[in-house]
This record gives C-alpha cells, structure tokens and sequence, in this order.
C-alpha cells in the first residue's frame, strides 16, 4: 500500500516576499495539485506535512531563530497566514496533517507510527524543497525501509541546477524519480 506525502507547501515557503520562499515553488504547484488528484482517485491515503514553530523560537533551528527575532515574517508560526497552506491545496476531513519542526518529516513527529498503521510499504513525496525536506523526508523513509519515490515535477528547489543535483544523489541512494504523469500511469 502506499500514500502520498505533500511536504511544506505552505504560503511562507511559496510567497515571493517571504524570506523563506522557494525560488521555484510556484512553479511545481499545478503537478502537486495533479498529484494530490491522482492519489486520491487511486485511493491513496494522502498526508499534509507543514512546518510550524513557538512563536518564542525555542522550537526553531538556530539558522532560523533570526526570522522569530525579527518578528516572525516568514516563520510558518501557528495561525498565521504563512503557515496556511498554499491556496488551491486544502486537505480533506479524512486526509491525514503532520506538524513538523525540522527538515525530516519524520524527525520527532508520528508519521513512521501513522504511516504502520495504515500498512503503508511505499511514499511518493513532492512539495518543497528538494535539498532539504524532500531529501531528509526521502532518506529517512528509506532508512525506515519505505519505498520511496519523489515526484521530479511536483518538487522544488531554488535552482534547476539545485534541484537536479539532489533528485540525482537520491536516485544513487536506490529513491526513485518521476514525473507525475509517469507516476500516474502506474
């Protein structure tokens, strides 16, 4: 059985303003909305992965604990509008919401606990960005012995050159790429 994981696309990381914003992040949004469309016409379970942080930023990397101190502008804080999902994308009753705090969707979250329940074998992951979520959420399934897959399309770097580097090491890792047309064939 498998589900897709949506990670981060949330309006912090997609907004050109936002100091968080992925260069290319808007770009991917049509093919995960095609993804999220596709899962659910497969039956897939589907599950909404988004970054929020403490408005005191004890929760934050120190990378990022200048983005609390500044007053908050672009760090996915708690009802803000930057920490709600990106317009188009709305979860539905029964898809499943995991609050992260760092890179790895898996890192000090339920979803591997969520994820046996369900007898899930295999995750296809898309949103943002390649380098560092994806990827961290891609390893850690894999070494969580998951099926992985990263849909090439529906992800997002700040660069091509960025973004094919990493889906290139994943694939030397043993994670599988594609587009999501491909993806939906399967």
């Amino acid at each position: 059985m498998s589900a897709l994981i949506c990670i981060d696309m949330q309006r912090d990381f997609l907004a050109p303003e936002s100091p968080l914003c992925v260069k290319e992040g808007l770009a991917c949004l049509p093919h995960v909305q095609k993804a999220i469309s596709n899962a659910r016409a497969k039956g897939l379970q589907v599950f909404w992965v988004k970054r929020e942080h403490d408005p005191s930023g004890i929760d934050i990397e120190w990378t990022r604990k200048h983005l609390i101190e500044g007053g908050g502008a672009g760090a996915t804080l708690p009802g803000s509008q930057g920490a709600e999902f990106a317009e188009g994308l709305l979860p539905l009753p029964e898809e499943h919401i995991v609050v992260k705090k760092r890179f790895s969707a898996f890192f000090h979250t339920h979803l591997d606990l969520m994820l046996r329940r369900l007898s899930i074998k295999s995750v296809i992951l898309c949103g943002v960005q390649t380098p560092n979520c994806i990827r961290g959420t891609a390893v850690d399934a894999l070494g969580l012995d998951y099926e992985v897959t990263v849909l090439s399309d529906a992800t997002a770097s700040k660069s091509s050159l960025v973004q094919e580097s990493n889906l290139e090491d994943m694939r030397c890792m043993g994670i599988l790429t594609k587009q999501v047309s491909e993806w939906a064939r399967d």
